[in-house]
């Protein structure tokens, strides 16, 4: 196979010509109901932010005595914000991203126009946050970002330093600082949309979910209010000297941390149960509803014994796992892949593709029954829509879902097909729900 793909390369990139028109999404015809666009026009801009004074994780050896005091420096994050826009804005589509190889800078294109003016609405618009994986990049999941703001949301997408494709480094630093993060952007963006700030009006900071993708979930369940277990504090390839611990459970410092204005969250593929990180203990913690989205053969964060046994372990609010069967850890994330990234790259020892795709599930499929799951948990949570919360309520396996409609297309009392899932569309899928 990496034959193969190292002599198709030169022929992938020639048929693409220099200039490759990247889509961050596709819309199949089989995609369920809730995934099409909205009827807003999207603008998207870039962000810059500072974290001030935060602990310099790269600058601690974990082979040398601990520092007191310790390093700290001021932490640069870059965010992408997709957001509704007026009607008929003019300019460019483009986004420059760099591949998972760090090297290689291509541009995606979207429906989204750069430096849109903002469609202020009567009332503001939720805001969601989108974190990345280790490594990623803010633009990884641009294509469920650009959905949600065309639905009146807007959508920050944040690229978290020491853990992006061009920075990446020390795992600690991801570790300790994702869940940080999050909350940082939700406090600066939060500044700048009170009275007077360049936002004003725009979103409602005090009415926020977070979408999480593998160590972006790690972060969510953090945020969400989910400690880690003192062993995972002491893993010597962790935070060094212990600074984990101010996420550990029953730590004065996570106690703290919850964050009342984010009301709910959606962790994709998290990580960290299949490495000690959570116990039933700390998962107990978590505060707010949160659906779980998991493929089932995932070999980074685990199924059995890791997305799925997070979900087992969050007891005290309601929760929901969506699995996609036979799929991996890319279920539901990464946009496709760019043309670019076919190719064998001798460095990092895999074809550049595969950090995007799937073995078994097109990713255009998995992205729109994102969409349409994601579309439905946070109109529910965050708009207060009763009806969203009716395609949510599934028969646990899609497969087992029967066709029953009258010949006015009246469903019949037997009718337990998936909503949104046009007849035969609803297939290798489960989703289970948990009440407290």
């Amino acid at each position: 196979m990496k034959t193969i793909a190292k002599t198709l390369v030169p022929v992938a990139l020639m048929a693409a010509g220099p200039l490759v028109a990247n889509p961050i999404d596709g819309q199949l015809p089989n995609a369920p109901e809730l995934a099409a666009y909205g009827e807003m026009a999207v603008g998207v801009r870039q962000l810059e932010m500072v974290n001030p004074d935060q602990i310099n994780i790269l600058a601690i050896d974990p082979a040398a005595d601990k520092p007191d005091p310790l390093p700290r420096y001021d932490r640069a994050l870059t965010v992408e914000m997709w957001y509704p826009a007026t009607e008929g804005a003019s300019g460019s589509n483009e986004l420059k991203a760099y591949l998972r190889d760090g090297t290689t800078e291509v541009t995606l294109t979207g429906r989204a126009i750069r430096d849109a003016a903002p469609a202020v609405a009567e009332e503001a618009y939720p805001l969601v946050l989108i974190s990345h994986g280790y490594p990623g990049n803010r633009f990884l999941l641009s294509h469920l970002a650009e959905n949600l703001a065309s639905k009146g949301y807007v959508v920050a997408s944040i690229d978290h330093l020491d853990s992006t494709y061009r920075t990446q480094s020390a795992f600690g630093s991801t570790l300790v600082n994702r869940s940080l993060d999050q909350l940082f952007v939700l406090e600066e963006l939060a500044g700048r949309a009170a009275d007077g700030g360049e936002f004003a009006g725009l979103y409602d900071a005090d009415n926020t979910g977070i979408i999480g993708y593998s160590m972006g979930g790690y972060g969510a369940i953090i945020t969400a209010g989910g400690g880690v277990t003192e062993a995972s504090v002491a893993y010597g390839w962790g935070g060094p000297h212990g600074t984990l611990g101010i996420h550990q459970a029953g730590s004065d410092t996570h106690n703290a941390l919850p964050d009342p204005r984010v009301k709910t969250a959606v962790a994709i593929g998290p990580w960290g149960m299949n490495t000690g990180f959570w116990d039933a203990e700390g998962l107990a913690g978590v505060q707010i509803p949160m659906l779980f989205m998991a493929g089932s053969q995932d070999e980074t964060s685990l199924y059995e014994n890791g997305v799925r046994a997070i979900w087992d372990n969050v007891s005290s609010v309601e929760t929901a796992l969506l699995t996609y069967v036979n799929a991996g850890h890319n279920a539901a994330a990464p946009m496709p892949a760019p043309a670019e990234s076919y190719y064998f790259n001798e460095d990092k020892g895999f074809n550049i593709s595969e950090h995007y795709s799937d073995a078994v599930w097109d990713t255009t499929r998995m992205n729109n029954i994102a969409q349409h799951f994601v579309t439905a948990w946070m109109d529910q949570r965050l708009k207060g829509d009763a009806e969203a919360g009716s395609y949510l309520d599934l028969v646990e396996d899609s497969n087992a879902g029967v066709w029953s409609v009258n010949e006015d297309g009246t469903e019949k009392e037997d009718h337990s097909h998936w909503k949104g899932f046009a007849k035969g569309t609803a297939k290798g899928l489960m989703y289970e729900v948990k009440k407290p």
